[in-house]
């Protein structure tokens, strides 16, 4: 029965936090876009896969890469 002396302060305490903090992020504006974020998820814009700018290695490029892996 003691502990209840000690229980019910702490735990209206940890209310007060709780409603605190949910005041500020009411108040900075944490809950204001709730879609916009999961749309821009969706419409990202995505990167080709392939690469427009390639190098084409010549013959000689190839023949000392053989040279190598023998």
């Amino acid at each position: 029965m003691d502990i209840l002396y000690l229980l019910i302060p702490l735990g209206l305490l940890i209310l007060g936090i709780a409603i605190s903090a949910f005041i500020w992020a009411v108040k900075s504006g944490q809950f204001e876009d709730m879609q916009g974020p999961a749309h821009r998820i969706l419409m990202d814009d995505d990167d080709p896969l392939i690469p427009k700018y390639t190098t084409k290695s010549s013959n000689s490029d190839k023949k000392k890469s053989v040279k190598q892996a023998d």
